[in-house]
């Protein structure tokens, strides 16, 4: 797993945006975005910050532990899992808001139709996460 993947994940799971991440390291939230997308790496100083501030060491933020045998392409799916995360809360704001009035008209129906494409498309995204995880397995 990169570096980029690895900030990504540290971030999203303690639940902060990029600008509050960006606010405790002292960044602009664009140089936090750059990292995440690989696109520019921080300086020794602020790799020691982002070590200190998420209780992790450098060797961890720094080195590839991609596990033998687990497909690259699987962090990856769980980056893109885990970016579903938001789709799934406005998909609960606009089911409740749909439902409200206990009338579906024909706006709300397309925007149903947009909701169960996209639980598709997450569907698509666990499966392909748990065909990765038993190959990885299988080979390890």
């Amino acid at each position: 797993m990169s570096f980029s993947e690895k900030l990504y994940i540290l971030r999203s799971r303690t639940n902060l945006s990029q600008s509050a991440l960006a606010e405790g390291l002292n960044v602009s939230r664009q140089t936090i975005s750059k990292w995440e997308l690989g696109v520019s790496y921080p300086e020794i100083d602020k790799l020691v910050a982002i070590s200190d501030f998420f209780h992790v060491t450098t060797d961890y933020l720094l080195k590839d532990d991609t596990l033998a045998g687990t497909p690259a392409n699987l962090d990856r799916l769980v980056l893109e899992f885990l970016g579903s995360a938001q789709d799934m809360e406005q998909i609960s704001d606009d089911l409740v808001e749909i439902m409200r009035d206990g009338i579906i008209d024909e706006s709300e129906m397309i925007r149903m139709q947009s909701i169960v494409h996209t639980l598709d498309n997450i569907s698509r995204i666990i499966e392909n996460i748990k065909r990765g995880l038993c190959s990885g397995i299988q080979e390890i």
